[in-house]
């Protein structure tokens, strides 16, 4: 069994049924089972699954994390730029956040 943290408990059902849609079966494991924030999904992996099928099933799975948007990274800086920065990236400078940072998505 392989777990998956979502952490999204409000996109659980989406990533279900886009896994269930690609042949990918998965076991969701929610509140009250689990703390509220700790959702997660689980895989089954078998001695009868081939390294092709283990490859196609991980593509699959970051196709949906992708579709669903639960994939998080931390490349050591805070997510954050500084307004300066996307004046210059930006076609409307004028509609900078007043606070001078602005959300990156990962």
């Amino acid at each position: 069994v392989v777990p998956v943290m979502l952490y999204t408990p409000a996109k659980m059902p989406a990533f279900s049924r886009q896994c269930l849609e690609r042949k990918l079966a998965i076991v969701i494991v929610g509140f009250p089972a689990t703390p509220v924030i700790k959702s997660r999904v689980r895989f089954c992996i078998s001695a009868a699954h081939s390294e092709s099928d283990l490859i196609s099933a991980l593509r699959a799975i970051s196709e949906v994390a992708d579709q669903v948007m639960i994939k998080y990274k931390w490349n050591g800086r805070p997510n954050v730029i500084a307004s300066a920065e996307v004046a210059k990236q930006s076609r409307h400078p004028q509609l900078l956040n007043v606070v001078g940072w602005y959300l990156r998505h990962f």
